[in-house]
């Protein structure tokens, strides 16, 4: 084998080498991917089980799937107060306790997203359903039927001495601390009502809560009479008068007719050389004085008592209030109707049917139709 013989044999011998080197790697290369792909399988089917383990073993978990809100409207009934100053979250956990919602988080999600209405839910004792969801509760807490009225109404028109036993009755709270109450450093009623809490006592629903004080409470209605003062834009240094005018409008008028009432009240006190001299000659200040209920007139002996309440024989309002008037009587004091009204009286008091008049000759006729219809005129 001469020099080329040699070359050439090596050349094809170091070829056949190198493909087998290649063929070489290429079969580990194949081994290599195929075990990584097999580690790969293998820990994604352990992940899977481990996945598929985890929510089997979650499921044995107390409260770890269940929702955290109830569904529909629920059933049953059962009540809950809502007192003064609750959060939402208070609210919520009052809702939770009573087993209306299921958590708290549920409904201060759904009060979260209506902050408006939210803020306007009141205080007071609701009822409700055991087991509503979220979003239920907070519209039947928004219901005016779903709350349950237990405070105590106090008409238009009462006398303090008529208000202190229904509130006492109402709250447990004695009349003798109502009492105590009005002289009370804590009480807030406006230097204008010169201390007496007589006319500045609102009337209206009041839901006082448990242990509420008997001045809290009397704070509460007197603030309820500023508030309508203001409403009525009536000036602060004539909350007084205004408060007795309407006073006597309130024991005098009918519904239609308080603005009528309130106009023949100033046509009195500004004609002082008129039928009436500038007094008002209000029956409902002699009851006042009296404290007597049940009549529509009076009699000449109480007509000749010596009180300033007395508008028979003192001209000018009385000292004060004659008794707690209402909104709309407070309305027609501090804006009567127009007109020259002076005298006037209700002919028919079943139907309240009230005639007014500036001529005294056709006021006296028209006594005489309510004598007819009422028999209770004196003889």
């Amino acid at each position: 084998m001469n020099q080329l013989d040699d070359d050439i044999f090596e050349s094809q011998h170091e070829h056949r080498h190198t493909r087998s080197r290649r063929r070489a790697n290429r079969d580990r290369s194949r081994r290599t991917g195929a075990s990584c792909l097999a580690v790969l399988l293998a820990g994604a089917v352990l992940l899977a089980a481990a996945f598929f383990a985890f929510g089997s073993l979650r499921s044995l978990l107390p409260g770890a799937s269940e929702p955290s809100d109830y569904e529909g409207a629920g059933h049953g009934t059962v009540e809950v107060e809502i007192t003064s100053g609750q959060s939402g979250s208070e609210i919520g956990e009052s809702l939770v306790e009573a087993g209306v919602v299921k958590s708290t988080s549920s409904f201060t999600s759904v009060a979260a997203t209506q902050p408006d209405k939210a803020a306007a839910i009141q205080p007071g004792t609701y009822s409700m359903r055991q087991e509503m969801s979220a979003a239920s509760a907070f519209d039947r807490l928004l219901d005016p039927e779903a709350r349950i009225a237990k405070g105590v109404t106090l008409s238009e028109g009462l006398w303090r001495s008529e208000i202190y036993p229904k509130l006492s009755k109402a709250t447990g709270v004695p009349v003798a601390d109502y009492e105590k109450a009005e002289k009370s450093a804590r009480l807030e009623l406006p230097a204008e009502a010169g201390g007496d809490v007589e006319g500045w006592l609102f009337p209206s629903t009041y839901e006082f809560e448990k242990g509420t004080s008997a001045v809290e409470q009397l704070n509460q209605m007197i603030r309820m009479t500023t508030d309508q003062l203001t409403e009525a834009k009536v000036a602060r240094r004539d909350w007084e008068r205004t408060l007795t005018v309407a006073s006597i409008v309130e024991g005098e008028a009918g519904a239609a007719d308080r603005g009528k009432v309130a106009r023949v009240v100033e046509n009195r006190l500004e004609d002082v050389n008129g039928p009436t001299v500038g007094m008002l000659q209000m029956d409902s200040t002699i009851h006042y004085m009296l404290q007597k209920r049940g009549t529509v007139t009076t009699s000449d002996k109480e007509r000749n008592t010596d009180s300033p309440y007395n508008t028979y024989k003192n001209k000018g309002l009385p000292p004060g209030p004659i008794n707690n008037p209402g909104a709309d009587a407070i309305e027609a004091a501090g804006n009567p109707d127009e007109g020259d009204w002076l005298f006037f009286v209700t002919v028919d008091p079943e139907s309240g049917e009230t005639k007014f008049t500036a001529d005294e000759a056709q006021h006296q006729r028209n006594v005489q139709e309510f004598c007819r219809n009422t028999g209770s005129c004196e003889k």
